[in-house]
């Protein structure tokens, strides 16, 4: 009988994006220009909060943080979705698959946790500015992005420990373009009932404390702002917004697809690519172009690029005048 409940698919097949040759071509072009674009850009602002010693400040730690996490995020399925456009049979294997379940709910769940790590460090510098300082120090910041990770870790070993019990055993065709939870669980040769709910009760929880702690964060937030002079008040909204832009980008897609588990919408494969490639771009392109101080940072860091190729090309000119 154990023989009986062990998975015998050796692999899954990926429908993708889309049936038409020329539009997987199509999309091969748009995607590859997609997740290029999105880690130069999230590498881009680790590399100016690293190396501008005026981002050298918990907000910018954390936003740097939250970089690291969204390329990430996008490499655990985009190379995969991307390489899958110019090939004629789309499959990954049955530990390809597990692994791809493992860091999205790895990068998800700590991206949510370090979102909440965000908010608390701009309610403490609106709230509690004199405190900042002493409250948002840069070993209490560090613990922050630790818990993120554990919590993530944690998380997805939860989500695990749902699915490799499963037996496979048949269907393995997957309408997505890559391997989550809740669209794998459905192929299992035995009622997924009860592991569906455990899947809903597991995200759900860490999605709704998170959604929770940043409403209350951000409430508490906007309530102080109406007793701040008009200037502060307008410069912290700047901030927040961008804060908030980026919470409801990355939340709205991963609520809607983990509230209805059991049934798949052809809209899921659109938010799919929405929180595992559009967020992961927009993200860099709000905090920078909605902050002053990164945009600033920025323009000194081309400045810098532009004088080292100066005194390169000087010192290349001057050895061959010499020689």
């Amino acid at each position: 009988m154990a023989g009986e409940n062990r998975s015998t698919v050796s692999e899954f097949v990926l429908l993708g994006l889309a049936d038409s040759r020329e539009l997987q071509l199509g999309f091969f072009v748009v995607f590859s220009t997609f997740y290029v674009a999105i880690v130069l850009g999230n590498l881009l602002v680790i590399l100016v909060v690293t190396t501008d010693p005026r981002l050298h400040s918990p907000m910018y730690f954390l936003l740097a943080n939250l970089s690291f996490f969204d390329v990430c995020q996008a490499s655990f399925a985009t190379p995969k979705m991307i390489a899958d456009f110019l090939s004629e049979h789309k499959t990954i294997s049955y530990n390809g698959c597990i692994s791809q379940i493992f860091f999205i709910h790895l990068f998800t769940g700590g991206e949510m946790v370090l979102l909440v790590a965000m908010a608390y460090d701009r309610y403490v510098a609106i709230c509690q500015p004199l405190r900042y300082v002493t409250i948002m120090s840069r070993q209490f910041c560090t613990i922050l992005v630790l818990i993120s990770w554990a919590v993530g870790f944690v998380h997805t070993l939860i989500q695990l420990s749902f699915t490799i019990h499963l037996p496979f055993c048949g269907p393995n065709v997957l309408d997505s373009f890559f391997c989550d939870l809740p669209r794998v669980s459905q192929l299992a040769c035995m009622d997924t009932y009860v592991t569906e709910l455990l899947i809903v009760a597991n995200s759900g929880l860490l999605s709704l404390s998170s959604f929770l702690l940043l409403f209350i964060s951000y409430a508490v937030i906007l309530a102080t702002l109406r007793l701040k002079s008009s200037a502060a008040m307008a410069k912290a909204l700047s901030t927040l917004a961008a804060h908030i832009t980026v919470v409801i980008l990355f939340f709205g897609p991963c609520v809607f697809i983990y509230v209805w588990p059991f049934s798949t919408y052809p809209v899921d494969k659109v938010l799919a690519v929405f929180y595992t490639v559009a967020t992961p771009i927009l993200n860099p392109v709000i905090y920078t172009l909605r902050n002053k101080d990164m945009k600033a940072a920025l323009r000194h860091l081309r400045t810098r690029c532009l004088w080292t190729r100066i005194v390169v090309e000087t010192s290349q000119v001057t050895r061959i005048v010499s020689y």
